[in-house]
């Protein structure tokens, strides 16, 4: 099961029925064994009273006054509501109390016949008849304890008649209820039974406590290995990284924080060693310039215009590299950058193309020359790829804006200079890296193709070095298709060469 907070839950549904379900049978047994006590004891006292009243009334012979009176004072004297039948089974006499419970809501009694045929009746306290459509063999009975307390109501089974039943100390008791099961709990010390459902709902309570700790600590454990990976990665250790075993939430927490620690990672590396190679490469210009700046005053006026430029030629490479470490910072942060505006991917390389005096081709569905992007950003890798082309290109220069059907876009800048070995066509588009030879002979500081590079990830697409046919070479930024339908940007920009 993939999910936490599923486990945990149907842990704890099965847990608490469970104990809902062994709480229930061990309160049932209870129950049991206290009806049968209670049952046990309210049929001796009905066989007591039965047989006592037998043998205080007069014979059957004896007038039905006399057997009125009599009945009607152990009823009194017993407090329980009597009547009498005679042999044809009618009325001889009733107590008001028993008269009084059967006109409001009808008598549950027990019949007890007597050796010379009449039929006493013993009317149950409270009794009351079960509801309708219930178990016409049951009935509740409602007995008071002692001493005047409380009521305990439980339903018992109605019985045969005492009459029936054989003599003996205790006439209509039954066998306690129960079947195989032994009694719930015997407790030493004297303690009350009532206390043994307490007992056992206890040890199962430390059952259920026991049940679900493994499953916590096995959580808590995991959360705490997080937890020590996340402090060690935030003290400085950037090569942390912590369990991201399984299939649940917290193995997805791990690996998304082992993903983002090694981005975090690769984008701190990546500005040491920008940082670095800046520094390195500021050295140079720097030396220059304060060179120039103290040979200024020394030299001779006439020498001091070509001083002066090559201050200039400094100044403008500083900041030419300042602009290209700020701009690569930015998109190796991942900055926010809007990508939405229409540009006009023809528009821009003829403009730039123009600077160099090179040629602009235009190839494909004119509807895919306009993209949604950064105008300045395009612009700039454009700009990069010409200028490098005439560095060290050779002199011919040529430009192209290539549309697929589908909304792909390739611009492909292509020149005639020496070319790039194989071997080194991927190792160009590294910060700071640059041809052997060509940084004395032609200058730069290496970060204009990785700039290409970073600008074309951007927009989703990539740059690729392809050797030329005829000698040079062709740098190729490749656009995948938009999500938007064609069309749906500005129009389409007309053909330049």
């Amino acid at each position: 099961m993939k999910s936490l907070y599923l486990r945990i839950w149907l842990t704890v549904v099965a847990e608490l029925a469970l104990f809902a379900l062994v709480s229930g049978w061990m309160w049932q047994q209870h129950v049991d064994q206290e009806r049968a006590r209670l049952e046990a004891a309210a049929g001796e006292r009905l066989a007591a009273w039965a047989e006592l009243v037998q043998r205080a009334l007069p014979s059957a012979d004896a007038p039905v006054a006399e057997q009125a009176e009599a009945l009607l004072e152990w009823s009194s004297r017993l407090r329980v509501p009597l009547a009498l039948d005679d042999r044809r089974g009618d009325r001889i006499a009733a107590s008001d109390s028993f008269l009084r419970r059967d006109a409001e809501r009808g008598v549950s009694a027990t019949a007890v016949r007597l050796d010379d045929g009449r039929t006493l009746w013993l009317a149950r306290r409270a009794a009351r008849r079960p509801p309708p459509g219930g178990p016409g063999g049951d009935e509740l009975l409602a007995w008071r304890g002692p001493n005047g307390g409380g009521v305990l109501m439980l339903r018992a089974q109605r019985g045969p008649l005492l009459g029936d039943q054989p003599p003996g100390p205790a006439l209509g008791e039954r066998p306690p209820p129960g079947g195989p099961w032994p009694p719930l709990l015997s407790l030493p010390f004297g303690l009350p039974g009532a206390v043994g459902p307490l007992v056992l709902v206890a040890l199962l309570f430390v059952a259920v406590a026991a049940g679900a700790y493994p499953v916590v600590r096995r959580l808590t454990r995991r959360l705490e290995a997080l937890k020590q990976g996340v402090q060690a990665f935030g003290a400085g250790d950037l090569g942390q990284r912590v369990d991201d075993a399984g299939k649940d939430e917290v193995a997805a927490v791990a690996a998304t924080f082992n993903l983002a620690a090694e981005r975090i990672e690769a984008l701190v590396r990546s500005h040491q060693s920008l940082l670095a190679n800046a520094s390195h490469e500021l050295r140079s210009p720097l030396a220059r310039l304060k060179m120039a700046v103290a040979m200024y005053g020394e030299l001779p006026e006439a020498q001091r215009a070509g001083l002066r430029r090559e201050i200039d030629t400094n100044v403008a490479e500083l900041d030419a590299l300042v602009e290209e470490v700020l701009l690569a910072s930015r998109l190796d942060a991942g900055a926010a950058l809007d990508l939405g505006e229409p540009v006009d991917l023809l528009g821009i390389a003829a403009e730039e193309a123009a600077r160099v005096d090179a040629e602009v081709e235009a190839l494909g569905p004119a509807e895919h020359w306009v993209r949604r992007g950064n105008e300045r950003l395009l612009r700039r890798a454009l700009r990069n790829l010409l200028e490098n082309a005439r560095r060290y290109g050779g002199g011919e220069i040529q430009a192209a804006v290539v549309a697929a059907p589908d909304g792909a876009v390739q611009l492909r800048v292509c020149d005639r200079g020496p070319g790039v070995p194989a071997e080194l066509r991927e190792r160009i588009f590294e910060p700071y890296f640059r041809l052997p030879g060509h940084a004395e002979r032609e200058g730069g500081v290496g970060l204009g193709l990785s700039l290409v590079r970073q600008i074309a990830a951007a927009h989703g697409g990539s740059v690729c070095c392809e050797p030329r046919e005829g000698g040079g070479s062709c740098f190729v930024i490749r656009l995948p298709a938009p999500a938007l339908a064609p069309g749906q940007g500005a129009g389409p920009a007309a053909p330049a060469a």
